[in-house]
């Protein structure tokens, strides 16, 4: 039992994301170093584009990093400091984009998407039971009936009924 739970320690510990902060570029102040971290998870790299650069390896989530803590030290609140990165940046660079008129599209696609297919879903499934309770034609009737008459359900279609 023992191992188990230490095989599951391990593996849960591979699995888990490090961080790409490295000692150097920490901060003395651990009141500042846990804003520059909370700022850092909220920032793109711009390299790795899925990933905060406070996870990234990229120089450039370096280089970010370090602005970021550079802002800080200077006494920069930390609204100001995501402030001086967009406008250096561009919004591209937030992970976590800004709600308003020039965003809307982004925010709104997703759930307008979703009603939509929820509706098709509705709509094909209420045609499927329409079809469902037709009539068959006298044509389908027959071809069945004489398939039955030859030797019932269980009959072997593929080989002709014999006469006896």
């Amino acid at each position: 039992m023992r191992r188990f739970a230490l095989i599951l320690l391990v593996m849960v510990a591979l699995v888990t994301p490090v961080l790409a902060v490295q000692p150097d570029e920490m901060l003395d102040d651990p009141v500042l170093e846990q804003r520059a971290r909370e700022i850092s998870s909220g920032l793109r790299c711009l390299v790795c584009q899925n990933q905060s650069i406070d996870d990234s390896d990229a120089d450039l989530a370096r280089d970010l990093r370090l602005l970021v803590r550079e802002r800080l030290v200077e006494g920069d609140t930390n609204k100001e400091v995501v402030d001086y990165v967009v406008d250096r940046y561009g919004e591209f660079v937030l992970l976590r984009p800004v709600f308003d008129m020039r965003t809307l599209a982004l925010w709104l696609a997703a759930p307008v998407l979703f009603l939509v297919g929820v509706i098709a879903v509705l709509i094909r499934s209420r045609r499927r039971k329409q079809r469902t309770g037709s009539e068959l034609t006298a044509d389908e009737q027959a071809a069945i009936d004489a398939m039955l008459s030859d030797g019932g359900p269980d009959a072997d279609l593929t080989t002709p009924p014999r006469k006896d």
